[in-house]
């Protein structure tokens, strides 16, 4: 028998040796870190799409602030 080193697994303050788990468990976890892992990318994508539409938005204030050219109407 093969002395594993425990891999420890933290759920909701429960220590748990992944080594024990059915396949199906690890599968499970497996499912989890890579969410986690996901969530984590999309939050940093979210916060540059973020700071992107931030400069855009400031963008189109200060061309709305600027003094806009006279508009010449043509009376026919």
């Amino acid at each position: 028998m093969e002395n594993k080193k425990p891999q420890i697994v933290t759920i909701d303050g429960i220590e748990h040796d992944a080594n024990t788990f059915t396949e199906e468990q690890v599968l499970l976890l497996n499912h989890c870190v890579d969410l986690d892992r996901k969530i984590g990318s999309t939050n940093f994508q979210l916060q540059q799409l973020q700071v992107g539409k931030d400069a855009f938005l400031k963008m189109l204030k200060d061309k709305l602030a600027a003094p806009q050219p006279e508009q010449v109407i043509l009376e026919e």
